[in-house]
């Protein structure tokens, strides 16, 4: 039985909902940061090579992307408000208990299994999640500004945590990261109703005669979340979508987000210097990918998307052939903080036209599930032939080169109607 309870603002309360995820969101992509930040202390404190501490990043990364479609069938079996307790509460475990950590085995459970678990479930399923039961118009809007806050996070909390890392210890990074996800906790449980429903109210932006979604699907969320891959294999754009993402993951959290610092470092650049760097790109990111869900409710979503791969191939190309200068760097940053993931909210658009509005969900944590591998492959990779290389060039050049491959495969992406609803096959 559900209890209503009497909320501020009618149907503007939904902002209220967005304000809450965006800020668990923030605090997911700040604790999947951590592992860059970490990885120069590490290795000072510990002697841990730069491909131990990227393995660890990998595994949390892969975890991360794989947990997605899982988390998509229980926020829709159990709710959203209850699987993000959980998740936040995990986040704080796995960063406080990686205080005391002396082993590699202990970084790999903490920053891999643990963080991947708990931030794979505080993703940007979620925010599709949630836009798609709270909101009937300004979808793509939405759900740009709630896709920002998952790289925004990820880069506005690099420089405040090498900053502490450099001047307090490596062990302080961390104990903020369990603060800040602890902090949330109370704030999720007040402020997140399950549904518009359980308030009296209706989406955002809806007619008065559209259908309530009152309730819950039935059956097991695990059966639902394989049937829902099962039959969306058997489709070519499920395939386009995957392996585009997968891109967008290797050339992004994967190698950006992971190794900047340690390729600036390469190049005698201080790391408090490359961390802001990644803050200037995540805020420009949040400009650039709410402006590509405002850009996603008016144009051809594969259009987009072939410009932003295509830009962003060329970029990363450029990147190591550069002179590091601040100019060149500040170019860079601005030019990729705006790019940085501006390919979710036309991803999901062509996800929710190709598989409908009950399924998309599902099918795009799937999709997302493709972003982690590629993210993971590349933090893995990145380090590895840095190690064996002594340069970051080959990887660059490798994800550049992928990123105009992408574009040209995001012309190809199909729309609409191309398959029946999927969970009721899959029921």
């Amino acid at each position: 039985m559900t209890i209503q309870r009497r909320r501020p603002f009618g149907q503007n309360y939904a902002f209220v909902v967005v304000a809450v995820v965006f800020l668990a969101l923030l605090a997911s992509a700040g604790m999947r940061a951590t592992p860059g930040v970490l990885m120069l202390p590490l290795g000072r404190a510990f002697g841990w090579s730069r491909d131990s501490v990227s393995s660890a990043a990998a595994v949390g990364i892969l975890l991360y992307g794989l947990m997605g479609p899982f988390a998509a069938a229980l926020m829709q079996r159990f709710g959203v408000r209850r699987v993000l307790l959980i998740a936040l509460a995990v986040m704080a475990a796995a960063a406080a208990s990686s205080a005391l950590m002396t082993q590699p085995w202990q970084l790999l459970a903490s920053w891999g299994v643990l963080s991947g678990a708990g931030t794979g479930c505080v993703a940007v399923v979620m925010g599709a999640t949630v836009v798609g039961r709270w909101f009937s118009s300004h979808r793509g809007l939405m759900m740009g500004l709630l896709t920002a806050s998952t790289a925004t996070g990820t880069l506005i909390f690099l420089p405040g945590l090498a900053a502490i890392a450099e001047y307090v210890g490596w062990q302080a990074v961390v104990l903020t990261i369990a603060a800040v996800s602890a902090v949330l906790i109370p704030l999720a449980w007040w402020l997140l109703p399950e549904r518009p429903s359980d308030i009296g109210l209706r989406r955002y932006g809806a007619s008065a005669d559209e259908p309530v979604d009152t309730g819950a699907p039935a059956g097991n969320p695990f059966a639902l979340t394989l049937g829902v891959l099962r039959n969306a294999t058997r489709n070519g754009t499920f395939w386009l979508l995957f392996a585009t993402f997968f891109v967008c993951g290797f050339t992004t959290n994967g190698l950006i987000g992971t190794h900047f610092i340690a390729l600036c470092g390469d190049h005698g650049i201080p790391e408090v210097r490359a961390a802001g760097l990644l803050a200037m790109m995540g805020i420009f990111d949040l400009v650039g990918t709410t402006a590509s869900g405002w850009l996603t409710d008016r144009i051809d979503p594969r259009k987009l998307l072939f410009v932003y791969y295509g830009l962003r191939g060329l970029s990363l190309m450029y990147l190591p052939y550069s002179d590091f200068s601040f100019y060149s760097l500040s170019l860079f940053g601005v030019f990729y903080g705006l790019d940085w993931i501006a390919t979710v909210p036309p991803t999901l658009r062509l996800t929710t036209d190709a598989f409908g509005e009950r399924d998309a969900p599902i099918v795009f944590g799937w999709v997302v599930a493709g972003h982690q591998v590629g993210a993971a492959t590349a933090a893995f990779m990145a380090g590895v032939l840095r190690v064996q290389l002594g340069s970051y060039m080959t990887p660059f050049v490798i994800a550049g080169a992928a990123g105009v491959v992408a574009a040209f495969l995001a012309l190809r992406i199909g729309r609409r109607g191309e398959l029946p609803a999927l969970a009721s096959e899959a029921a």
